[in-house]
């Protein structure tokens, strides 16, 4: 027998016991997962939180970002945080574990990110879900739905040590990256602008051992230096190295690697078999980039490499395609909308074959940010179900923008409060009030732009 003459095997039917019954699930534990969960709870709402790590902060923790974008803008000549609300509590819970920075600038002072301690961030997501009332369920997937009917979720079907299981909630809310939830539900998606030019994945390091000075001076050259490299044999995947400092000047992060298929496209952080090759392929270009710079670059000679990330860094699978799709044009020109839910402060940061493209907010915009509506998280279809993250309801170019944690935090937590009113008012998300929905918002420290 082979696998041509059987492309499939036939299971016996199952009786799915309920592991419970919920008023919202948030499938997936990124900023969007964590603060949507943490808001709906905190109104009065029975929450499960399931993540597939063991711990929360998505991609911030698992691809090893190690650090918030997206949350400043830079304002009459400041830089200021306009990311506030849910994020605001967070980091002051980072920061009390002695593991925040102060924000630093990039690409000329043109605008800000925040490094944190990952063990410090894991705790903190911990603590603030857990006193909100959040049940956190780790290391479990969810790995499909059934539907009541076509346009509203029964439950999602989850799998992990303890067996397959089904929840039942009244709202759910898809913060898995992915739009794993969405996609099972049949909403509709697009990836890429052709379903083959994603961005391109990134294998996350952080460095120890550093001398600070030496190298802040070694890194305003770090392309004359690479280049210098490059003609003596070195292979680089990509332009534009981002390599800075953590909490402590001793420990660097390092985003410079760029993974590909073999021939050539972006590898689809949906498709175990490209993922499980890139993660190899990662690790390999770490150990070159590491080589690079021991031999090449000062203040690196006796670094070493001190973790490579748990998993690969995806910046980009499915996109729902909801009532609104966040453009490049919205955030280049810093466009507000009336049903503004909380703004994006990241310009467009397109990883491209080989490089970093960015694009800049156009001059003259009266301010530094974009509002973010609230119809990018509702879907057409499906009518107790909200998307939001990277996966949120945005174009190819948009999405190379607000599927940083800023905007990601802003939506989860509209979500969060958007849950509660359309409990309260037994009505769809997509037909919440608007103005209650900002009123509370603004209630709890969001700023709406």
């Amino acid at each position: 027998m082979t696998v041509s003459e059987h492309q499939f095997v036939m299971e016996a039917a199952r009786h799915t016991p309920i592991w419970g019954v919920y008023d919202v699930v948030v499938l997936g534990g990124g900023p969007a997962g964590m603060a949507a969960a943490t808001i709906a709870a905190r109104q009065g709402l029975k929450t499960l939180l399931i993540e597939h790590y063991g711990f929360l902060g998505g991609m911030g923790t698992a691809a090893g970002v190690t650090n918030f974008c997206g949350l400043h803008a830079l304002v009459n000549g400041r830089i200021v945080r306009v990311v506030q609300g849910f994020a605001t509590e967070l980091l002051a819970q980072i920061d009390a574990l002695g593991g925040l920075n102060e924000p630093h600038l990039l690409f000329g002072g043109r605008i800000a990110a925040q490094a944190y301690d990952n063990a410090a961030y894991k705790i903190a997501a911990d603590r603030i879900t857990r006193a909100a009332g959040v049940e956190l369920l780790f290391h479990t997937r969810g790995v499909g739905v059934t539907m009541r009917d076509p346009d509203h979720i029964e439950s999602i079907l989850i799998e992990n040590k303890s067996g397959r299981f089904a929840v039942l909630a009244q709202q759910f809310i898809d913060a898995s990256g992915d739009a794993d939830l969405g996609h099972h539900a049949g909403v509709e998606f697009e990836k890429g602008t052709s379903a083959k030019d994603m961005m391109y994945p990134t294998s996350m390091f952080r460095v120890n051992a550093v001398q600070a000075d030496l190298a802040e001076k070694s890194l305003v050259k770090i392309d004359e230096l690479m280049e210098t490299a490059r003609r003596l044999g070195t292979r680089f995947s990509r332009r534009t190295p981002i390599i800075k400092p953590q909490k402590h000047n001793t420990e660097w992060r390092a985003n410079v690697t760029q993974v590909a298929n073999e021939d050539g496209t972006p590898v689809d952080g949906c498709n175990a078999q490209q993922v499980s090759r890139a993660e190899v392929l990662g690790r390999e270009e770490i150990a070159s980039f590491m080589r690079f710079l021991k031999d090449s670059v000062p203040g690196f000679e006796s670094s070493y490499l001190l973790e490579i990330a748990p998993q690969l860094g995806i910046r980009e699978t499915r996109r729902m395609v909801g009532v609104y799709q966040l453009s490049e044009n919205d955030v280049l020109e810093c466009r507000h909308f009336d049903d503004s839910i909380g703004v994006n402060a990241w310009m467009v940061e397109e990883h491209t074959a080989g490089d970093v493209l960015f694009k800049w907010p156009h001059a003259g915009t009266v301010t530094p940010y974009n509002q973010l509506p609230y119809r990018m998280i509702c879907p057409k279809t499906v009518d107790n179900l909200m998307v939001v993250g990277r996966c949120a309801s945005m174009t190819h170019g948009g999405q190379s923008a607000a599927r940083v944690s800023g905007a990601c935090f802003v939506m989860g937590q509209a979500a969060g409060v958007a849950s509660a009113l359309a409990i309260e008012a037994s009505v769809s998300p997509q037909s919440v009030s608007v103005s209650l929905l900002q009123e509370r918002l603004l209630a709890q420290g969001v700023f709406l732009g």
